[in-house]
């Protein structure tokens, strides 16, 4: 019996591992892959506080896991693959856990372009967050995928580090609010390549180009690049409660101030909540909540 279990190991699940262990709860990580998270998909944070220059993402969660170990927790590198929340079990392919209180914080993926390359560049000029990776691009060429509103203001934020902006979208206008089009049509940085679609990026050690489709004539062009974005959305890690938390269309857990779920002693925190900045930072603030969240409810009970 585990005071508390916090599913993830990201920033989110290991900022509220820190406040338990200091609220000197019982508490087991379980991770189903590396601790860290979507975080080491970047090279470098540079907006986190504290670090004027910058931080490794992983020298950011060695620093993060180390606190965590002081604590005396420990982090299993086991998938969760189902969860009561009445009986507050926890169910991996080899064991079955118990606590009085469950922290999720399984993240949330981007969505990808499932194109060649892909998978081979990210982190190497390939980025899914611009606010993280946006300022070492000064001066170069960079491409944006997508034309929701997002994607419009990342293709801005890009723009004041980048020397062109190249918006790649695959209908013959973009989704985003007439306010943002006017302020992209405005800027001389950015330039629209609509009607395409990217079907290749190339590289060696890090990106060189990508191959551009026009979906009309069918015609590929390979285009020099510096970096890519791709925003088209996330992807929460949520399918192993589909049918026992309340989600929202988006299959993102829904939670209230506190970061409670609908289920009693169950909370939510970092990217498989619905919020509106996918941050480090609000990750580990949500950790911290998470973890007070927690700790009151099992007060509550009697501890």
């Amino acid at each position: 019996m585990y005071d508390l279990i916090i599913i993830g190991a990201g920033p989110a699940g290991l900022t509220a591992a820190i406040y338990a262990g200091r609220s000197r709860l019982k508490t087991l990580i379980l991770e189903k892959a590396v601790t860290g998270g979507r975080i080491l998909m970047s090279e470098v944070i540079e907006n986190f506080p504290g670090f004027p220059q910058g931080i490794t993402t992983t020298e950011l969660i060695k620093r993060m896991e180390e606190q965590v170990s002081s604590l005396d927790i420990k982090i299993g590198l086991e998938e969760v693959s189902g969860l009561d929340p009445k009986l507050k079990t926890i169910k991996t392919a080899a064991n079955e856990y118990k606590a009085k209180a469950i922290i999720i914080a399984t993240g949330a993926r981007p969505r990808k372009l499932g194109v060649p390359g892909e998978d081979k560049l990210t982190g190497r000029g390939v980025s899914y967050c611009a606010t993280c990776d946006g300022p070492l691009y000064k001066g170069k060429n960079v491409f944006v995928v997508g034309g929701g509103n997002a994607v419009a203001e990342e293709a801005l934020y890009l723009a004041r580090f980048a020397g062109r902006v190249n918006i790649v979208h695959r209908r013959n206008e973009l989704r985003a609010s007439a306010i943002l089009q006017e302020r992209l049509e405005e800027n001389k940085k950015i330039q629209f390549i609509l009607n395409s679609v990217i079907t290749q990026i190339v590289g060696g050690t890090r990106l060189e180009s990508v191959k551009v489709k026009e979906v009309n004539s069918s015609q590929e062009q390979l285009m020099p690049a510096d970096g890519l974005f791709i925003y088209i959305g996330y992807e929460p890690e949520t399918e192993f409660i589909k049918d026992t938390l309340k989600l929202d269309d988006g299959g993102f857990i829904i939670t209230d101030q506190e970061l409670a779920t609908c289920e009693e002693g169950i909370f939510a925190c970092g990217d498989c909540r619905r919020k509106s900045l996918y941050q480090v930072i609000t990750a580990c603030a949500d950790g911290a909540i998470g973890a007070d969240s927690a700790y009151k409810f099992i007060a509550s009970k009697g501890k």
